[in-house]
């Protein structure tokens, strides 16, 4: 028998093809622009999945307070904060908050905008649930309504 290896960013693209019919969660997020960096603070609340965009370069991914299953290489890991994780080219992470948790992603950038960041460091993804600046693309989905 022939088996074709899924990897996790496979994985993670399908969850978040079913998490469309889902009600959607649009997590409180703060915007940072200091010495060339730019970073993004999210508060995400217990219970709520977030699933990430595909990030085009190397930065840091940092867990500032709680406790979350948060996808990392091949595999989903439960962490506590304080957490730091080095996040590489191709990386979309699906962040599961089993208690309120706040994180922040930091990338290096000579761009001031939150739009030419996300145009410089994220993938284009139709699919995605977030527009830029983590803001969600659909408010209310027509099939709940």
């Amino acid at each position: 028998m022939n088996q074709v290896a899924v990897t996790m960013r496979e994985r993670v693209e399908a969850l978040q093809l079913q998490v469309l019919a889902q009600p959607q969660y649009e997590p409180p997020t703060d915007h940072l622009f200091h010495g060339g960096l730019y970073c993004r603070k999210v508060e995400q609340a217990e219970g709520s999945l977030v699933v990430g965009k595909v990030h085009l370069k190397e930065h840091l991914f940092a867990l500032l307070a709680g406790t979350m299953l948060i996808t990392s290489g091949g595999e989903a890991e439960e962490m506590t904060a304080p957490r730091v994780l080095p996040s590489m080219p191709g990386t979309k992470r699906v962040l599961f908050a089993l208690t309120d948790a706040v994180y922040m992603t930091v990338h290096r950038t000579d761009n001031t905008t939150i739009a030419a960041v996300e145009d410089e460091v994220v993938e284009p993804d139709p699919t995605s649930l977030f527009t830029v600046g983590n803001k969600l693309k659909l408010k209310e989905l027509p099939w709940h309504s």
